[in-house]
C-alpha cells in the first residue's frame, strides 16, 4: 500500500462537508436549491428564535446527504449503494418521510437505540458496576425488546423503578443493581440522573434527603448462584413513611407499601415537570448533537433551555402520543431543522446554540468500526472480555452496535471514545477527534488489512473493470453514498493513470483516501 500517495490524494479529495462557513447558494452535492420538506411545528419555534438573532436556517441538505445522515442517526448503519440509488431515483415528495418510517421499523433501530440506552443504564459486567455476564445479557435483551416492541416510555420507566427479584431472572431489577452503591443516596442519584436529567449533587441537601427516602426500604441479598442478587422491599420497617416529593408535595406511605411505586406514580404523571422534559431533551441531543437544555443530563434552574417553546412542544407531543417515543423521533426527523445543511449561513456561537445548521459530529466508535466492516466486507472485529468466567465469546460476524456488555472492548473502541458505562453521564462518550485516531485511519495495519483483503472492493473492480470512470464513481457511491463531482472524478482518474500504478493499488489508495475524509468520518 502506497502510504505517501494515499496521504496526498486524501488531501486532494478531502471535503469540507459540515464546515461552518457562510453559504448563500446551494453547495452541490451537499445541498439542495429548494425545500421538498414542509415546515412543521419544530421549525416554527426554531425559525422564530433564529429570527430574533438575525439568523435563519441553513440551506436544505441534498438527498445524498439526507439518506446517509438519517441512516446513521436512526439505525447506526450506512446505506447500501442500491438503497441510495433507489432513493435518489424516487421523485416523490413524500420519499423522505416514508424512509424515516421504514428505518424506525428496522431491526437495526432497536439494536442502535438499545446501545444508547444501555450507556445511560450502565449495562456492564465489570468494575465498578459488576452486573456480571448473565445479568448483562438478560438486561440488554429486555431493553432491546422494549425498544423493538415500542413499549411506552412511561411503562418502560415504571418497570425499571419498581421491579424486584433476581437480577438474572427479572431483567429490569438490574436498574438498581447497576447503581454505584446500595445505599439510598446512590439509588436516588441514579433515578434523578436517568429519569429527570438531573444531578443530585446540585440539589439542596434537604431535597436530596427527601428523594432518598423513597429508596430507603430497598434491600439486596445474594443467592447460591454465582453473582446472582435479589432486589426486594425490606420487610423490617413496619411503620408508615412520611416523605416529600421533589416538587415539594408531601405523601404518607403506609406500612407494607412500596415507596418506589408512589414515587413512580408521581414521576410518570402528565403533570410532572421533569419526566417528559428530560427524555425529549435527551432524544433531541441524540438526533441533533446538542440538547435544548445542554448538557442533557444537567437540568437545573440555572441552566435554562435555549428554546423553551420548542422543548414544551416536544413534551406535548410525547404526552399526546401516550409516551410513544417514536412519535417524537418522527416529529424531529421530518422537520426542516433536522433536514437542513450542516453548512451554516453565518459563523457565530448563536447559530450552534439555536440550531441554525445540522451539527457535524464524529461517528460513534461502534458505528465507525461497523462502517469499516460494512464497506470493506471480510471478517469482523475481535473483542476481548476481562471476565474470567464465564468467558464471553463474540462471533466474528456480530455487529458492534449489538454488543450488550460495556466491559467487552477492543483497542479500536477505546481509541475512538466508547464510554466505559461507569456513571450513566452522556459526557462519558468522547466523540472528539484526536491525532491518534487520524493516524490509525491513515496508516494502521488494522485498516490496511481491511482494504487489501476487501471482497467488496474486489467485486466493484470486477464489475467495472472496463470503465475507469464508472469504477471511480462506484467507489464513491460505496463509501460516501454519492457520486463524485466532475472535479473529483477528474482528479481520481488522473491518479489512476499514474505511470506504473496498478489498478488494484489505485483502487485501494482511493478507498483509503476517502475513508480519511471528513465526509466519511463524520455525520454531516
Amino acid at each position: 500500500m502506497a502510504f505517501g500517495r494515499t496521504i496526498v490524494i486524501a488531501l486532494i479529495v478531502s471535503l469540507a462537508a459540515g464546515a461552518p462557513f457562510a453559504s448563500a447558494q446551494a453547495l452541490s452535492p451537499f445541498e439542495a436549491d429548494h425545500w421538498v420538506t414542509p415546515p412543521n411545528v419544530v421549525d416554527e419555534h426554531i425559525t422564530a428564535a433564529l429570527a430574533q438573532h438575525g439568523l435563519e436556517l441553513a440551506n436544505p441538505c441534498s438527498d445524498e446527504v439526507f439518506i446517509r445522515r438519517v441512516y446513521l442517526d436512526v439505525i447506526g448503519t450506512l446505506p447500501e449503494p442500491a438503497e441510495v440509488q433507489q432513493f435518489l431515483e424516487d421523485g416523490r415528495l413524500e420519499k423522505r418521510s416514508e424512509l424515516i418510517d421504514r428505518l424506525l421499523a428496522r431491526d437495526e433501530f432497536a439494536d442502535y437505540w438499545a446501545l444508547k440506552w444501555c450507556d445511560v443504564l450502565r449495562v456492564k459486567s465489570e468494575f465498578p458496576i459488576n452486573l456480571w455476564p448473565n445479568a448483562v445479557q438478560a438486561y440488554h435483551r429486555w431493553v432491546r425488546d422494549a425498544i423493538a416492541n415500542n413499549k411506552p416510555y412511561d411503562q418502560f420507566a415504571r418497570e425499571l423503578l419498581t421491579s424486584s427479584g433476581s437480577n438474572f431472572r427479572v431483567p429490569p431489577a438490574n436498574f438498581y443493581r447497576a447503581a454505584a452503591g446500595h445505599e439510598p443516596s446512590a439509588l436516588a442519584a441514579v433515578v434523578a440522573l436517568t429519569f429527570m436529567g438531573s444531578r443530585v449533587d446540585t440539589w439542596p441537601e434537604k431535597q436530596r434527603h427527601n428523594l432518598e427516602a423513597f429508596f430507603s426500604r430497598l434491600a439486596f441479598k445474594s443467592t447460591g448462584e454465582w453473582k446472582e442478587e435479589i432486589i426486594y422491599l425490606d420487610p423490617a420497617p413496619r411503620g408508615p413513611l412520611d416523605a416529600v416529593l421533589p416538587d415539594g408535595s408531601s405523601v404518607r406511605i403506609e406500612a407494607g407499601e412500596d415507596p418506589r411505586k408512589v414515587f413512580a406514580d408521581w414521576l410518570i404523571s402528565a403533570e410532572n415537570p421533569w419526566f417528559a422534559r428530560a427524555v425529549v431533551n435527551r432524544t433531541w441531543f441524540w438526533l441533533m448533537g446538542r440538547g435544548i437544555i445542554h448538557e442533557p443530563d444537567d437540568i437545573r434552574p440555572d441552566n435554562p433551555p435555549s428554546n423553551p417553546e420548542l422543548l414544551a412542544v416536544l413534551e406535548r407531543e410525547l404526552l399526546r402520543a401516550e409516551f410513544d417515543l417514536r412519535a417524537v423521533y418522527r416529529l424531529i426527523l421530518r422537520s426542516r431543522t433536522y433536514q437542513q445543511s450542516s453548512i451554516a449561513r453565518r459563523d457565530c456561537p448563536e447559530a450552534e446554540t439555536l440550531f441554525a445548521y445540522y451539527p457535524v459530529r464524529r461517528l460513534d466508535a461502534e458505528v465507525l468500526v461497523d462502517a469499516l466492516c460494512q464497506v470493506f466486507g471480510g471478517p469482523g472485529e475481535s473483542y476481548t472480555s476481562a471476565i474470567p468466567e464465564p468467558f464471553t465469546v463474540i462471533p466474528k460476524d456480530q455487529r458492534t452496535i449489538t454488543l450488550a456488555d460495556g466491559s467487552i472492548t477492543s483497542p479500536f473502541l477505546e481509541l475512538f471514545g466508547r464510554p466505559p458505562r461507569d456513571t450513566g453521564l452522556m459526557s462519558e462518550r468522547n466523540n472528539q477527534p484526536t491525532r491518534a485516531q487520524r493516524l490509525h485511519l491513515i496508516n494502521s495495519s488494522h485498516v490496511q488489512k481491511k482494504i487489501e483483503n476487501s471482497p467488496r472492493l474486489r467485486k466493484i473492480v470486477a464489475d467495472n473493470r472496463k470503465d475507469r470512470r464508472k469504477l471511480i464513481s462506484a467507489i464513491y457511491m460505496h463509501l460516501l453514498s454519492r457520486s463524485p463531482t466532475p472535479e473529483e472524478l477528474d482528479i481520481a482518474e488522473e491518479y489512476f493513470k499514474t505511470a506504473g500504478l496498478l489498478q488494484r493499488q489505485a483502487v485501494d489508495d482511493l478507498a483509503w483516501a476517502l475513508i480519511n475524509t471528513k465526509e466519511f468520518f463524520y455525520r454531516h
